[in-house]
């Protein structure tokens, strides 16, 4: 694949950009029990967004791995999870708040550590749909990449420890023009202690077209409608 250009958001930072159809963007973790939340929009009609309901009852799964595709509320296919060192990313548990940051670990204010306060997923992805026009009633459900959740016999969930390595990756190929927003920030989750989220680098790449045996596009029936739709819009 032929490269396009590398970045790294630093732990605790936000990010946000266009990323074209058949690019592929690789999301590498620079330290153990990363976490990096990120929502979808169609670049063009940003009314239509990822959808974790969709995206999850299609493919019958309650988390995302290699094989996977993130639907949008239009039944097309935003993009497609086509390598994962991880094997399980969550899309159920949402974003920090600021009220969970500051209770988690500690109070913090611009005027005294700037660029170094603790910033919460939600005030992160509030800042990044601005640019784009876009606000709070934009605020959908997002994924959780890196981050392993499993639920008790109460149905509680709880986050796996460890289960992120450093070096870990995951490869979403994209199918559409799209609107990326990401946060490298704590998962909600997270037990606490010192707040030190892991950087997360980007690699974008010029990749190649699904074909018709691709992993994700034969998963299920349901995907390979889900292609059609994405690829006739496109015709």
């Amino acid at each position: 694949m032929t490269l396009l250009w590398e970045e790294e958001i630093a732990g605790g930072s936000h990010w946000s950009g266009v990323i074209r159809r058949g690019v592929v963007l690789r999301l590498t973790a620079a330290a153990a029990d990363a976490n990096v939340a990120a929502l979808f929009f169609n670049r063009e009609q940003p009314l239509e967004r990822y959808n974790m309901a969709d995206t999850l009852k299609a493919q019958h799964t309650a988390h995302l791995t290699t094989g996977c595709v993130c639907y949008t509320d239009m039944g097309r296919i935003v993009c497609s999870i086509v390598a994962d060192s991880c094997g399980w990313h969550d899309p159920l548990c949402g974003l920090t708040d600021d009220a969970l940051i500051a209770a988690r670990y500690g109070a913090t204010r611009f005027q005294e550590q700037r660029n170094a306060r603790y910033v919460s997923g939600r005030q992160a992805m509030l800042v990044e749909l601005g640019k784009f026009g876009l606000g709070e009633r934009d605020l959908v459900a997002n994924i959780n990449f890196f981050s392993k959740v499993v639920a008790d016999e109460s149905g509680a969930l709880s986050l796996v420890p460890g289960h992120a390595k450093a070096g870990d990756f995951v490869d979403l190929r994209f199918e559409m023009d799209a609107l990326v927003l990401l946060h490298a920030g704590p998962h909600p989750l997270d037990s606490g202690g010192a707040y030190a989220p892991s950087a997360i680098s980007l690699r974008a790449s010029r990749g190649e077209a699904p074909a018709a045996d691709d992993a994700c596009r034969v998963r299920c029936p349901e995907n390979t409608r889900g292609f059609i739709n994405t690829e006739r819009s496109y015709a």
